[in-house]
């Protein structure tokens, strides 16, 4: 057992002592700063783009825009659009300049939409009633046919 735990115990102390080069991240410089500040830019570019094409679409559309068959195409190819270009740049998805362009498409073109769903409201007191005392009364029927019934498979056995 020991003669196994060897070459393991040899590959972990030079595992620890040896930290391997690939994993070590090099610390931040003012050029990697830069480099960062210049994606993030190009992005936002990129990001005006996909805006500037979806208000285009948006614009052409009648204004029925809370109806989503008629504006799911042109939302889906914006948010789409969007994903597209993070990955372009290596950045995630969904990261806080994507979220802010989504956000003001729906303050400037959703913000009047709201569901409309009927408001529910109870059933009058006789409908009601029938429907609570209704299983109440038919309890006690099904229980004595199941025991009448269980009781004449017995006999038979």
């Amino acid at each position: 057992m020991a003669a196994r735990l060897r070459p393991l115990l040899a590959l972990l102390a030079l595992a620890a002592l040896c930290p391997q080069e690939t994993l070590a991240q090099p610390l931040p410089t003012t050029d990697t700063w830069k480099s960062e500040g210049q994606v993030v830019d190009s992005y936002e570019a990129s990001a005006q783009l996909c805006w500037a094409d979806y208000k285009e679409h948006m614009d052409l559309l009648e204004k029925d825009w809370c109806n989503w068959t008629v504006i799911s195409r042109p939302y889906s190819a914006l948010r789409d659009c969007l994903e597209v270009e993070a990955e372009v740049f290596s950045l995630g998805f969904p990261n806080p300049l994507a979220e802010r362009v989504i956000f003001e498409t729906h303050q400037l073109h959703f913000s009047n939409c709201s569901l409309e769903q009927p408001t529910l409201c109870d059933p009058p007191e006789d409908v009601l009633l029938a429907m609570i005392i209704a299983p109440i009364c038919l309890i006690p029927f099904f229980v004595t046919l199941v025991v009448w019934r269980s009781k004449g498979t017995e006999l038979k056995t």
